[in-house]
């Protein structure tokens, strides 16, 4: 196996809470989620924060997971989707549950979460068309990744750690360049003033709009944004399936 060097630190203690504080950390167990309604069979979703903070559910995860269950059903049903920072999964595991058998999920993380990862595509016996895997932001994309080509990429509650900014740059510019036609979905909660300055890097890089979602006027209120980035040169392409 391929040595990766390690990510940084994700310490849940060193973020800042000078805008808004950080949930308790939860004891480990079992939470069935259905994202107001939206999945009609809850997803089976195991927290445990021993090896790391995306061991539990954040805001940004549950406001994309609705999102995309509410409005991109249909473009998700033969999806190949990868999701970053995924923590336990919860984003990609919610869209391979509810938009259909046909798509195929890539949910990825630093190694520490990888047995969590693993745990809940089975509890939700979707091991056919789900895997785990190790994706350090910054470094050369997984050969898994370089052959799926994904299309749609999730990304949820990734804002949290300044020093990593330009490693996740890094790898969204790798995968919008794998796949010029691909959308990602990115969604995160701010809580220190530094957070934007990711957005404005984003938006040199990358086509960043505000997504469309009637809710948004609750979630704003909660400091959480949402929006979708798409490569520049895939924009100058006629529309096409990718």
């Amino acid at each position: 196996m391929i040595e990766r060097s390690p990510s940084p630190p994700l310490d849940p203690v060193a973020v800042s809470e000078d805008l808004t504080p950080l949930p308790d950390l939860k004891q480990a167990g079992n939470a069935r989620i259905d994202f107001d309604g939206q999945l009609s069979v809850p997803l089976e979703y195991h927290e445990d924060v021993r090896t790391g903070c995306g061991g539990q559910t954040w805001p940004a995860g549950l406001v994309l997971g609705k999102h995309i269950l509410r409005y991109h059903r249909e473009e998700m049903r033969n999806a190949r989707i990868l999701e970053l920072g995924a923590g336990g999964g919860l984003v990609g595991l919610a869209v391979a549950l509810g938009c259909g058998s046909d798509n195929r999920l890539l949910v990825t993380d630093q190694q520490e979460m990888f047995e969590l990862m693993d745990t809940n595509i089975r509890l939700n016996k979707v091991e056919g068309r789900a895997k785990a895997l190790i994706l350090n932001w910054g470094e050369n994309l997984p050969e898994a990744v370089v052959v799926q080509r994904p299309n749609v990429i999730l990304a949820a509650e990734c804002v949290y750690f300044e020093p990593a900014f330009p490693l996740l740059l890094q790898t969204l510019k790798d995968l919008l360049t794998l796949n010029d036609d691909a959308v990602v979905y990115f969604c995160f909660k701010k809580r220190r003033r530094a957070d934007m300055q990711f957005v404005k890097m984003a938006k040199k890089a990358f086509l960043v709009e505000e997504v469309f979602d009637e809710d948004r006027p609750v979630f704003q209120r909660q400091a959480l944004f949402l929006f979708s980035f798409r490569s520049k040169a895939g924009s100058r392409k006629p529309s096409s399936c990718s």
